[in-house]
C-alpha cells in the first residue's frame, strides 16, 4: 500500500536513505566514515529528526553507489524536507504520546538551548503542572487522556541528570508567572526550577520584565546541538496550529543570533534563583491578600 501521501517530506526522504543504506549492505557507522559525518548524524537522519545537506546526501548516494535518478529523486525529497510544519491535528491523531519523537531529538543532541516565553519549558515542569498544561493542549483537538503525554515528559526530565550532556533554559518573568492552577502549584513550580538550576550541566537564565530589551520575545524555540559536528543543529518552534523544524543553515544562525541577544538581558546563577524567589514570595503575598 503506497502511504507516501500520509509521511511528511522528512520522512520520506530518511526512509529512502535508509532503504539504499540497508540494499547495499553498508553499515551505519561505516557511511558516516565515509561521507564524513557522525554516526549519531546518520541515525538521526535516518529517524527523520535531522534532515542532511545537499552535499551529504550527494555523497550518500555516491558512496553506496545508487542510480542517477535515486540520486535525482534524493534530491527532490531535500527540497521538500525542509523547514517543515508538522499541524497538532494530525500529530494527535497519529500518535497517542506526543513525547516521543521530541524525546528523540533530546536524547541525540548533547547540548539543547530552550527559550520560552509563555509558560514553563516541559524538561522543568512539575508533573501537576505539566497535567494541566497538556490538558489544556489536548483540549483543542481530541479531549483524549494526556496521561501517557504526562508520563512521557516526566521520562524526559531523566536526561537533566546525564552529566555528559547541557541544557540551557531562558525563560521571561511573564512566563514564570503564568499559573495553570493554584499559588501553590507555581510556587512549587518555581522551587523546582531553583533546584534544577543548580546542576553543574544546566544553565537557567530568567528575563525580568523591566529589564531594557535587546530582542523581540516573540515565540519559544529550542535549539539542538550534536557533539561531532558544530553545524549540526536543528530548531524546532511551536505554534498554535503546528509545530515547525529548522534544519537549514541559514535559519539555524537566526536562532543561534536571538539567543545570544536574549542572553544578554538575563539573569543567571544565584542572581536568578534569587529571582525566582522574589517572584514566589510576591505569589505568596498577593493570595494572602
Amino acid at each position: 500500500m503506497d502511504t507516501s501521501g500520509e509521511l511528511a517530506g522528512r520522512e520520506l526522504l530518511a526512509a529512502e536513505l535508509r532503504r539504499v543504506r540497508d540494499l547495499a549492505g553498508v553499515s551505519g557507522r561505516d557511511l558516516a566514515r565515509r561521507i564524513g559525518i557522525s554516526q549519531s548524524k546518520v541515525s538521526r537522519i535516518e529517524s527523520g529528526a535531522v534532515v542532511p545537506s545537499l552535499p551529504e546526501v550527494t555523497a550518500w548516494g555516491k558512496e553506496l553507489g545508487v542510480s542517477a535518478e535515486t540520486q535525482e529523486r534524493l534530491a527532490a525529497l531535500i527540497e521538500a524536507a525542509y523547514d517543515e510544519i508538522h499541524p497538532w491535528r494530525t500529530a494527535v491523531r497519529q500518535r497517542r504520546n506526543l513525547q516521543d519523537s521530541i524525546h528523540h531529538l533530546e536524547s541525540t543532541a548533547t547540548r539543547i538551548a530552550t527559550f520560552q516565553p509563555a509558560l514553563v519549558p516541559g524538561l522543568l515542569q512539575t508533573a501537576e503542572y505539566a497535567r494541566r498544561v497538556i490538558t489544556m493542549f489536548r483540549r483543542q483537538y481530541d479531549g483524549a487522556d494526556p496521561a501517557a503525554d504526562v508520563a512521557g515528559r516526566m521520562n524526559r526530565q531523566l536526561a537533566l541528570y546525564e552529566t555528559n550532556r547541557h541544557f540551557d533554559f531562558l525563560i521571561t518573568e511573564t512566563a514564570l508567572r503564568w499559573r495553570p492552577g493554584p499559588v501553590s502549584l507555581q510556587v512549587a513550580q518555581l522551587d523546582r526550577i531553583g533546584s534544577i538550576s543548580t546542576l553543574e550541566n544546566v544553565t537557567v537564565g530568567v528575563i525580568p520584565l523591566d529589564v531594557e530589551a535587546t530582542a523581540l520575545t516573540t515565540h519559544n524555540f529550542v535549539v539542538y546541538e550534536g557533539d561531532e559536528d558544530a553545524d549540526d543543529a536543528t530548531v524546532t518552534v511551536e505554534t498554535i496550529h503546528a509545530d515547525m523544524t529548522v534544519d537549514t543553515a541559514e535559519h539555524v544562525a537566526l536562532y543561534r543570533s536571538r539567543w545570544s541577544d536574549l542572553c544578554r538581558t538575563a539573569l543567571f546563577g544565584d542572581d536568578a534563583r534569587e529571582f525566582l524567589r522574589g517572584v514566589a514570595t510576591a505569589l505568596r503575598n498577593s493570595h494572602d491578600e
